[in-house]
């Protein structure tokens, strides 16, 4: 079978690991992407899950108080600055 040279871009870090990683494993970073090609032949699809991250309760808690606010801001108390709000927080009652 004959090769055939491919470019691919990548960002300079995630490169730099990635060799690391695969020299570890013993591969090189064409051997790998080899490897892969064929597994995602073989499944007809990509080898690992793609999903949207899902954020835990306490991440979803603020988003959801981040748009309850975003779409009625006037039952939220505002600051001028982050200094006063962080003093109120801080302020011994």
């Amino acid at each position: 079978m004959s090769k055939v040279s491919t470019n691919i871009s990548l960002d300079a870090d995630l490169k730099k690991e990635g060799q690391e990683l695969f020299a570890d494993l013993g591969l090189d970073m064409s051997t790998a992407v080899t490897l892969f090609i064929k597994q995602s032949l073989r499944v007809q699809g990509l080898p690992f899950t793609v999903t949207r991250e899902n954020p835990n309760s306490e991440t979803s808690k603020a988003m959801n108080e981040y748009y309850a606010m975003k779409e009625d801001p006037e039952h939220y108390k505002r600051y001028s600055s982050f200094s006063d709000a962080v003093d109120e927080i801080f302020t011994d009652d």
